[in-house]
């Protein structure tokens, strides 16, 4: 019973947080906006279309789901699972399950900041100040702990435990958008000329090649 009032506590704070946090995002000049994919009665709006708010219903401020583990069994040993403007109203968080010693990449949110709290297992987390310090934060988080990712910088979250880790996170946009670092670097198509690669990351020509491949598949 405990841990179900601690997981709806968690969850009710993590929304107040990112609402508000919600300064990240233009003002809303009316009391919602509803993303929709059926553009017959929306109106476009900042890259959304936005359905007729007299056609709004409470199933439009309902997401169900973020109680359910997610599968762990790839390569990062991660799952994560994004409620955003294109499933809810006004918020933005995401259920983040890890596998023991599961790695949520170095990767960037360019449209908002992240808050982040640990429910299950042991996180070691940290983030890099921009050019010219790169200076690394970084701690240990356990049960209950928080921390905060600003927005646009790199940062990672790794499950150091033996466990499974779960952990929740809350966003200071409807949708901050995500850039995994070696996806991008690597896996950009079409692919960025090795060249480039050869001369920014100091390395062999071969080390580039076979990143290239591993991240296009």
């Amino acid at each position: 019973m405990m841990k179900g009032v601690h997981y709806l506590v968690t969850v009710t704070l993590l929304a107040l947080a990112s609402t508000l946090a919600f300064a990240d995002d233009p003002s809303p000049l009316q009391d919602f906006c509803v993303a929709i994919n059926n553009t017959d009665y929306a109106v476009f709006v900042n890259g959304k279309f936005w359905k007729d708010p007299m056609l709004t219903t409470a199933d439009d401020f309902f997401f169900s789901g973020l109680d359910i583990p997610r599968n762990t069994k790839n390569k990062l040993g991660l799952n994560i699972n994004l409620v955003n403007v294109d499933k809810l109203v006004f918020i933005s968080l995401d259920r983040i399950d890890f596998a023991p010693y599961g790695l949520n990449p170095p990767h960037t949110h360019p449209r908002g900041t992240e808050l982040l709290v640990v429910l299950e297992g042991t996180l070691l987390v940290g983030f890099v100040t921009s050019n010219p310090n790169y200076h690394l934060f970084t701690k240990t988080l356990n049960q209950g702990d928080v921390f905060v990712f600003p927005v646009g910088l790199i940062h990672f979250q790794f499950n150091i435990g033996e466990t499974n880790a779960i952990a929740f996170s809350s966003f200071s946009s409807q949708n901050p958008g995500t850039i995994r670092i070696a996806n991008a670097v690597f896996g950009s198509n079409p692919p960025i000329n090795s060249d480039v690669l050869i001369k920014a990351f100091q390395v062999d020509k071969n080390v580039v090649d076979y990143l290239q491949k591993i991240f296009h598949g």
